[in-house]
């Protein structure tokens, strides 16, 4: 009903949403980035609260059209630019431009909460756009657990540089899932003289590393810590 069995062209057996799996995936999208947005909320009013121990009544915790956008927008963007890509691996993976990047950026803004709701988010959209699907188990690690560490950076959003530190902290996470992923569902495609987990370890280290060293390179220049610091302001005001 929701998906259908395909053989690949090696023999493989994958999985493929239906319009009806569409539909669903679809919708799961939309509570995503509402539950995004409701963390979004709370985290305002906690910060404007410990700004002002005696403020009342302040950031009420709705939903705001504001962040909405926000989170909306990072996910729109880091499709976009996940699909701009420097460098493409044989067997899957890329270094793409900043993609990322991009969707650390509601974690970073609107806290853990909300990060982690956009990754996800950004995970059932890369599901939705881009499905490959080898066991169900696989997609749980790839597209949910993977993508959703990103929200990762929502540890950092009231730290010095804190951008940066929950940047770091969301690559390290994703490349964990990855690792788990390519050791137990793809070894077999493992280098000649590579047990499965090394080559995972090296494979998906060499994509996401990198993209992650360029990223790191763009945020501490100073127009962009600049930019991003209004940005900060316009999305927490």
């Amino acid at each position: 009903m929701f998906y259908n069995v395909v053989v690949d062209e090696w023999g493989g057996t994958t999985y493929v949403p239906t319009t009806l799996g569409n539909v669903l995936l679809s919708a799961v999208i939309i509570a995503l980035l509402a539950a995004a947005v409701a963390f979004a909320g709370m985290h305002a009013k906690k910060l404007k609260k410990d700004q002002d121990p005696g403020l009342r009544g302040a950031g009420s915790g709705r939903l705001t059209i504001k962040q909405m956008v926000f989170c909306a927008m990072a996910v729109a963007l880091g499709t976009v630019l996940s699909n701009i890509k420097l460098f493409d691996l044989p067997y899957g993976g890329s270094v793409t431009l900043l993609s990322m990047l991009v969707i650390c950026l509601p974690g970073y803004l609107f806290g853990l909460g909300a990060g982690l709701m956009t990754g996800l988010a950004y995970g059932v959209l890369q599901l939705l756009i881009d499905p490959y699907i080898l066991f169900p188990l696989q997609l749980v690690v790839d597209y949910f657990l993977g993508f959703g560490a990103l929200g990762l950076s929502g540890l950092f959003s009231n730290a010095k540089n804190g951008l940066v530190k929950g940047y770091i902290t969301a690559v390290l996470g994703r490349y964990v899932f990855t690792v788990i992923s390519g050791w137990i569902f793809f070894g077999a495609y493992a280098w000649e003289g590579w047990a499965p987990l090394p080559y995972s370890l090296a494979y998906n280290g060499s994509y996401i590393f990198s993209e992650a060293a360029i990223s790191i390179a763009v945020i501490l220049l100073p127009p962009v810590k600049s930019a991003v610091g209004r940005i900060r302001k316009l999305a927490l005001e």
